[in-house]
């Protein structure tokens, strides 16, 4: 069956509803209000004048601009970085090393990982501090902009720090599905170079299966909002900054201003992934070329050392911004240019503790109620297409990426607009929901491949032993999965702790979660706080992890080979 989305049953017609059902009805809410339909405000379009005052707003064409040059320049070199590694030191102790501790950095909430980098590199952060006594003799900190610069470079590299463990994990499961180790033996045997070699052979084919979470990357690069409030300029901020400004006013016709931002929000990031298929042909077409001359590139050292050095940084930087949250939430007085404070103190901790895990309590209930929800639309579908023979196809698998292509700013102020109408926003189930968009994606893509390299013989033998279909998928195989069922579940909390855009739009300020109080924090400055929260909210993004690893070796004690499930 070619069409994987005619399937008769309830739980895969309500999974594309949930899908694609938001998503669709967000970006009509958003063009409705762009050209000037807005009743809740009474506003009855059509008009044309939401744009004229976006084209009005003279912070438009910077802020074009840094949406534009962030992401891609973000997302180019997560890739670079990637390749680079892969292609260098693939198969080797140091990556081995490297990939030991990129994989669990991958759950670090955006936020957390921005300010954790913000205490790095900001005039008065550990950087400026290590250095003022050996090489600057600096006693008060410099007046640069490190962060916050009119050019994005800040936020540019926070994005490359987090870009790159999520690509590098993506690209290790798709070279399982080739004989990566095969094509890069025959090519050097050919005399090319270990990096060329890999480019020439492997590349390729790796990165025809790993296009659509690139483009994921780049949409969400152009439109990142936690990350930007945290390191991006202010004067004017990237276009998504500004359409939640927008969203936020207490005046209402503001929102057709957004939603005319958000609309060219869509339009920058569809044009961009255009102008990144240009690029993929011109570059497929560079490489060709490069393969009919014959040249070999046998002295790569420098680039294996610069993929290896990139990869480095981006661990040792995320682990360092990380060590910089714990000091500062328990730092007492810290005065430039001391590189440790004087003493440790549990006062912010005594003092914002309480807050911290009433949010944390209501982080937990969406983040669980939206992973249950995902984890149960998810199971019913992979068991319909396993009993009726089906298979996730091309058209199938874009339509399970659409809400994270989708630039989250397109569509959730149309939602939330929606939900207003119909008087069910701003409450804790409609969070749930918007966080749904975004976590069964990411669930589905957890469970696909275990799911499917289940043995069916064993399926067969129960058969055979008079079990029904029903009784050897609740007794057979989802017992036997319970290790990657528990994984993919603790990446589901994950995606939803760290989402910030979803619940301060369709919860409107009233819910509050880990991400949005810390993104919050970032406006007062009160840097023990924010290093609290910030690592509450990685604890509670690391926590499921640490339970999905444990909890099948507890359960399978007895049984070492379903250890791993």
């Amino acid at each position: 069956m070619r069409l994987p989305l005619a399937l008769p049953p309830v739980l895969p017609v309500l999974t594309i509803l949930v899908l694609i059902g938001p998503v669709l009805a967000g970006l009509w809410g958003t063009i409705s209000a762009a050209f000037g339909h807005l009743p809740v405000a009474g506003l009855y379009g059509p008009s044309l004048q939401p744009f004229e005052a976006l084209l009005d707003w003279p912070g438009l064409g910077p802020a074009v601009r840094l949406s534009l040059v962030t992401g891609v320049l973000a997302t180019l070199l997560s890739l670079l970085i990637t390749l680079l590694l892969l292609a260098g030191w693939s198969g080797t102790r140091p990556f081995q090393a490297v990939l030991r501790l990129l994989s669990p950095l991958l759950s670090v909430p955006h936020a957390a990982a921005a300010f954790g980098l913000l205490f790095l590199i900001q005039p008065s952060g550990w950087i400026a501090r290590a250095l003022s006594p050996w090489l600057t003799g600096w006693q008060r900190p410099p007046d640069v902009l490190l962060v916050q610069d009119p050019w994005g470079l800040a936020m540019t590299l926070g994005l490359v720090v987090k870009e790159v463990p999520f690509l590098l994990l993506i690209s290790l499961a798709a070279l399982g599905q080739i004989d990566s180790q095969g094509r890069l033996r025959v090519a050097m045997a050919l005399g090319y170079g270990r990096v060329a070699a890999w480019i020439f052979a492997v590349g390729p084919a790796l990165y025809q299966r790993i296009r659509l979470p690139i483009y994921v990357v780049l949409a969400y690069s152009m439109s990142v909002v936690d990350m930007a409030v945290i390191l991006g300029p202010n004067t004017p901020p990237p276009l998504s900054v500004q359409i939640v400004r927008w969203m936020g006013e207490p005046d209402l016709t503001l929102r057709t201003l957004a939603s005319a931002g958000a609309l060219v929000q869509l339009a920058l990031v569809i044009g961009a992934l255009l102008l990144w298929c240009g690029a993929e042909r011109g570059i497929a077409a560079l490489g060709t070329g490069l393969i009919y001359r014959g040249w070999r590139f046998s002295r790569d050292g420098l680039w294996r050392a610069l993929g290896l050095a990139a990869a480095a940084t981006s661990v040792g930087l995320v682990l360092a911004g990380l060590l910089g949250l714990v000091v500062w939430s328990f730092a007492a007085r810290w005065s430039f240019p001391d590189l440790l404070p004087d003493g440790m103190s549990l006062r912010s901790w005594s003092r914002n503790s309480p807050a911290a895990l009433e949010t944390l309590a209501t982080t937990f209930a969406i983040a669980g109620a939206a992973t249950l929800a995902a984890l149960v639309l998810t199971l019913g579908c992979l068991e319909t297409e396993e009993r009726r023979n089906l298979r996730l196809t091309r058209k199938g698998l874009w339509l399970l990426y659409l809400p994270l292509l989708v630039p989250q700013t397109a569509f959730l102020p149309g939602m939330q607009t929606l939900l207003l109408g119909f008087g069910i926003d701003r409450t804790l189930w409609a969070v749930v929901l918007a966080h749904l968009v975004f976590v069964l994606p990411y669930l589905r893509l957890s469970l696909e491949g275990p799911y499917k390299a289940w043995d069916p013989r064993l399926g067969a033998v129960g058969a055979a032993m008079g079990a029904s279909r029903n009784r050897i998928f609740l007794q057979l195989r989802l017992p036997m999965l319970l290790a990657p069922i528990l994984t993919a579940v603790a990446v589901g909390m994950a995606v939803s702790v760290g989402q910030y855009l979803p619940t301060l739009l369709v919860g409107g300020g009233r819910i509050q979660t880990l991400t949005t109080e810390a993104v919050a924090l970032a406006a007062g400055g009160d840097r023990r706080a924010i290093g609290l929260y910030g690592l509450v909210q990685t604890a509670a993004a690391l926590l499921p992890f640490v339970l999905a690893l444990a909890l099948p070796l507890f359960v399978w004690r007895n049984r070492r080979g379903l250890h791993h499930g």
